[in-house]
């Protein structure tokens, strides 16, 4: 049958199948102008065509760029308007067709224009008494009105002819003044919707300038170089711009001219006479301009203008130089020659001319209004070189050199003794000065050298010297070489010696200081060179017995004084020293002996081999020792001093970082006493590099230098007392914790609930029920037997365990109350044959509580292993009624007493007992049996517990059932 819902359904298809819906989201919108939106038309029912129309009633095409149209969908379309215009208001309508159905939405936009200001320049200035026509040009929709407000009160025209609001909103201010600047406010307001804007608009009234000048004349000097200020003030509003004008061409900054930034002062440089005349200054702003005239007098400082180059010969009578010079004032002149002044006198005129003569009448100045003349007498060759005239007036002064070339023989100069050595070449200097230049020749014995068969002489020539090199062979080459230079005016000679050198004299060694590892040295350098420098000097030490140790020093000019390091302490020592020059090392000092002072601590520090630290005493390379420390990230490092080289230790300084990097770490500074650092919060598992530096008043030590590893980084950090616990400790308490309370809530379900691992245990591996389960089963028991008593009696079955192999199976058992007193006759046992169906289901219930380990069988007849119960005694009359037997508690049959309850599986099988008492005997010895608890004997406990345990009810046709214990096992 049809549901209702499909028919629903159907009616609700075949009703959007007969007609068409359109909604369009929103329904109306408003836009302000520029803003984008968009509108969605959803179509219920198929629709072929869904077409939007603009509000002129023209379908809005897809390629038109303001207003877009996409289809989405079978059902959905979208119209856009992009950038909102006034013309895009209106009603758009979407239309949705299917063959002859059609359906239509409207959505209503408005489109408002807020309050926008063109054209609204700010600031707009005006010239002070222009009609100032203020421009505020507004545009909205609908079409708002224009407010003016200056100061913050309305501007009026009906009550101030000066203004006036003009039909496009502008402000008019006839004859504006300076009183009218300000900030004026174009408020617009459109009262359809309350709308209001508005602009505040800044107008400057610009004022026409005034200008005077500084100095209406300016009577200015010019240096050479030197420049002159013009200068004029303007004011007016804004404020105005100076130009400055000379001859009607107007002056830009440049080469010649500076102005500067508001035009206000003119600097003219390299003043000169052409410079001279009027100025014009020009004041210039938005208002208008206005100029001032400035007059300039130029005066021209004093200039040289002709000087004459001079040539004479040595020894000739006279030479003259000549200097004029220009000037308003006119100059005077003056003469001068290598920091000798010759004086100028008096300014010279034309009826009395300056004139000035030296003291040995040589050098005569001679002056005539604008011309000096410079004489010079009895020339010698020192008169030669650059003379500066020097012209001068109130307003400067002007230097020029002028040049006199005295031609003269040569002269020789140079030292004449020149030493060295055979092997070693030595230059012999020729310093030659002559004009003109001169050419050199060496002589040897009154031969030219070097001669075709000489090698070891050559020579070498610059402008002024010339140097022959000579390279002894033998004592031969040692004597006199003759320089001799030639030039137009006449030739010169001179002797040189070559000497043989020699090696240096010993040093004295004036003062030794000992210490404990170390001793200073300081000696005075030998009384004679031998000719030559000296280059190096040698030390040599040594102990009693021991060879000779020495070093070679480089020899400087501040050197006195030496240091020997990593001496042994309180030992003799002998010390003695030498000079080395470039022919060879001189004799030995005399010999100095000293004995090291003690050690200055308790222990002896190890044998070190003996040698010189440094030239100044720096220290030796301190030892270093390190030792990882408990954190295992942490360093101690230990250092030993070797020498401090003989100046006490100022500090150290420690510097480590890991390998694997470029980077140091901060430098350590350590004080003197220190003996060691510790270096903690390293990385684990990194490689370190250290270096420890000892430092002296000399210097500093080379650095020693010790690598290590840090230790791997444990699971967990230790605490700082040593009595932390690891994270697996922890876990064992934790787990420990969990186990204790875990028993602890077992044993209260064991006792409380008789459930729980406990229960399972006591009854399946055990046998024993829990505690409270001995009187619940007898009162099962007794309910099992009084709830029918028309039913068949029940059946008690006694067993006897065999021997265990602790009794070794040596002797008969031991009777008790279940033992047969005869032995079983045959018949007996046929007769008892019958019930031997009904026991077996009761001995398969015991076997499986008390069946022992598979791997442990127990020693029984094959019977017994095969699991099959045979009767061996008759079984009790079962038309006698019995009585309910209560269960008594099981005590071990052989009488070696109590045992454990999980030493149950370990018994050997059950077998059941022939001699099985009657049914009323059992209740009367229970009766009498409990009562007596208290003071039954020991071996009566475990006879009795033995007896109990052996027997099994069992209920004719109810065998089957299990009591609560069982079940909750």
């Amino acid at each position: 049958m049809l549901q209702i819902r499909d028919i629903l359904w159907g009616f609700l298809y075949i009703a959007c199948a007969v007609a068409i819906q359109v909604q369009v989201t929103p329904t109306h919108r408003e836009i302000s102008v520029g803003e984008s939106k968009f509108f969605l038309c959803e179509v219920v029912g198929d629709a072929k065509d869904i077409d939007w129309f603009a509000p002129n009633g023209e379908k809005i095409l897809p390629n038109n760029p303001n207003i877009q149209v996409s289809r989405n969908d079978e059902t959905t379309s979208t119209l856009t308007i992009y950038h909102a215009d006034v013309d895009h208001a209106g009603i758009y309508k979407c239309v949705a067709k299917n063959g002859d159905k059609e359906a239509q939405a409207t959505v209503q936009v408005k489109i408002f224009q807020k309050i926008t200001f063109k054209n609204v320049p700010s600031p707009q200035e005006f010239n002070e008494g222009d009609d100032a026509d203020i421009v505020c040009d507004v545009v909205g929709s609908p079409v708002p009105f224009i407010i003016w407000k200056h100061k913050g009160a309305r501007i009026q025209a009906n009550k101030d002819v000066r203004y006036n609001i003009m039909e496009n909103g502008h402000l008019l201010i006839r004859g504006i003044k300076k009183i009218d600047e300000g900030a004026y406010n174009c408020e617009a307001r459109v009262m359809e919707t309350g709308e209001i804007n508005f602009k505040m608009i800044n107008v400057i009234v610009n004022v026409l300038p005034t200008i005077r000048a500084r100095q209406s004349e300016v009577n200015g000097t010019a240096d050479m170089g030197g420049s002159i200020l013009l200068a004029c003030d303007a004011d007016g509003y804004p404020e105005p711009i100076v130009t400055w004008a000379h001859n009607n061409v107007i002056l830009e900054s440049g080469d010649k001219y500076s102005l500067t930034e508001d035009g206000s002062e003119l600097v003219i440089k390299d003043v000169i006479k052409v410079d001279e005349g009027d100025y014009t200054c020009i004041a210039r702003n938005k208002a208008g301009e206005m100029s001032q005239e400035v007059s300039l007098n130029v005066f021209v400082q004093a200039k040289i203008t002709y000087l004459n180059n001079q040539t004479a010969t040595e020894f000739d009578d006279e030479v003259t130089l000549t200097c004029e010079a220009s000037g308003d004032p006119t100059p005077s002149i003056s003469w001068s020659f290598q920091n000798r002044m010759f004086s100028e006198g008096e300014q010279a005129s034309w009826t009395r001319p300056d004139q000035y003569e030296s003291h040995d009448g040589n050098i005569v100045v001679r002056s005539h209004a604008r011309v000096s003349s410079l004489h010079l007498k009895n020339v010698d060759f020192t008169y030669a070189g650059e003379y500066l005239c020097t012209a001068s007036n109130s307003i400067g002064q002007d230097n020029q050199p002028v040049y006199l070339e005295v031609r003269y023989a040569p002269k020789i100069l140079g030292v004449v003794a020149v030493y060295t050595w055979e092997g070693n070449p030595a230059n012999i200097s020729c310093g030659v000065e002559a004009h003109p230049g001169a050419s050199v020749t060496w002589f040897r014995d009154g031969l030219q050298v070097p001669s075709v068969n000489t090698s070891n002489v050559k020579i070498y020539s610059t402008q002024s010297s010339s140097y022959l090199e000579v390279s002894p062979e033998s004592q031969s080459d040692f004597g006199s070489y003759n320089c001799t230079a030639t030039n137009a005016m006449g030739t010169e000679s001179k002797e040189f010696i070559l000497i043989q050198a020699e090696v240096p004299s010993p040093p004295e060694i004036q003062r030794l200081e000992p210490f404990s590892s170390s001793a200073a040295v300081e000696f005075d350098e030998p009384v004679s060179f031998g000719g030559v420098p000296i280059i190096k000097y040698r030390l040599q030490w040594r102990s009693d017995g021991q060879d000779w140790t020495g070093r070679d020093y480089d020899a400087t000019e501040d050197l006195t004084e030496f240091t020997i390091g990593g001496l042994t302490p309180d030992t003799n020592y002998e010390v003695k020293m030498s000079a080395i020059n470039g022919k060879g090392e001189g004799e030995n000092s005399a010999v100095v002996k000293f004995k090291t002072g003690p050690i200055p601590s308790s222990e002896a520090p190890p044998l070190i081999v003996t040698t010189v630290t440094a030239l100044k005493g720096e220290p030796s390379t301190p030892k270093l020792e390190a030792m990882v420390q408990n954190q295992g990230n942490a360093l101690k490092v230990n250092w030993i001093m070797q020498d401090d080289g003989g100046s006490p230790i100022n500090h150290y300084l420690v510097r480590y970082k890991a390998k694997h990097v470029s980077d140091w770490k901060p430098e350590i500074r350590m004080p003197r006493s220190s003996e060691y650092v510790v270096l903690s919060g390293l990385d684990w598992n990194t490689e370190y590099e250290i270096r420890i530096v000892a430092v002296n008043q000399k210097g500093k030590s080379e650095p020693g230098i010790l690598s290590f590893r840090t230790a791997t980084e444990p699971t967990t950090m230790p605490g700082a007392s040593g009595s932390g616990l690891s994270t697996g400790a922890i876990v064992g308490i934790l787990i420990v914790v969990f186990f204790v309370l875990l028993v602890a809530v077992d044993v209260t379900c064991y006792f409380l609930n008789k459930c729980g691992v406990l229960m399972c245990i006591a009854i399946n591996f055990c046998g024993k029920a829990g505690p409270g389960a001995k009187s619940k089963d007898m009162e099962e028991g007794k309910a099992a037997f009084t709830k029918d008593e028309s039913k068949e009696p029940i059946v008690e079955v006694r067993t006897e365990e065999e021997p265990t192999q602790n009794q070794e199976g040596v002797g008969p058992t031991e009777p008790n109350e279940t033992t047969p007193l005869t032995e079983p006759e045959p018949a007996a046992a046929d007769a008892a044959s019958p019930a031997a169906p009904l026991l077996s289901n009761a001995t398969n219930s015991l076997a499986e509580s008390f069946s022992p380990p598979k791997d442990n069988p127990p020693k029984s007849s094959p019977s017994a292993q095969s699991g099959t119960v045979e009767s061996q005694t008759p079984l009790v009359d079962l038309s006698d009624t019995p009585k309910a037997v209560p269960v008594s508690e099981p005590v071990r049959a052989n009488g070696e007493g109590p045992q454990k309850q999980c030493e149950a599986p370990n018994r050997p099988p059950t077998q059941i007992d022939g001699s099985t008492k009657d049914a009323p005997h059992s209740p009367s010895r229970d009766a009498t049996t409990r009562p007596q608890n208290d003071g039954k004997t020991k071996d009566d406990v475990k006879t009795e517990a033995n007896n109990t345990a052996a027997e099994v009810k069992t209920v004719p046709n109810e065998a089957p059932q299990t009591n609560g214990n069982e079940s909750k096992a």
